[in-house]
């Protein structure tokens, strides 16, 4: 299907046609389900979009996976219509890939085992500390630069 897409896309169009494609990309979003009606309504209304290539849901998790050559806030909007009205992007990350996962706020009670909140934490830049340092002198302990 790849090499198919790729000669048609390449060798078919006119140069005057300007078609933008969307990227294909997998799109997670947290949806709350709680029986196979629900999964089936969500799954259905996912699967029926133009450029869904596959659709995975995982209810234990209540996580719907899309792949395809979507637009993420379609897939969204379309869930919420099914009467998901809490549906959201996929929030959590895997544990293993936060850089501070001691960091308060990050632990959530509702994450799957073994994910964490997405939180982008940054360490502090060297300059802060090199301020910081450079306001007390080793040599006259009682000199402070801030006074």
């Amino acid at each position: 299907m790849g090499a198919l897409y790729f000669l048609i896309s390449n060798f078919c169009t006119s140069p005057n046609t300007k078609t933008k494609r969307k990227p294909m990309q997998t799109v997670e979003i947290k949806v709350k389900m709680d029986c196979d009606g629900c999964e089936r309504r969500v799954r259905n209304a996912v699967a029926t979009m133009k450029g869904v290539k596959s659709v995975e849901i995982n209810r234990k998790q209540s996580k719907v996976t899309v792949n395809g050559f979507v637009d993420p806030n379609k897939v969204l909007k379309r869930i919420k219509r099914t009467g998901k009205k809490r549906a959201e992007f996929w929030p959590y990350v895997p544990q293993h890939v936060v850089t501070f996962p001691h960091l308060s706020g990050i632990y959530d009670k509702r994450a799957p085992a073994g994910y964490v909140k997405n939180a982008q934490t940054f360490p502090a830049s060297m300059d802060t500390e090199e301020k910081l340092m450079s306001y007390f002198s080793e040599d006259n302990v009682n000199a402070c630069s801030i006074m």
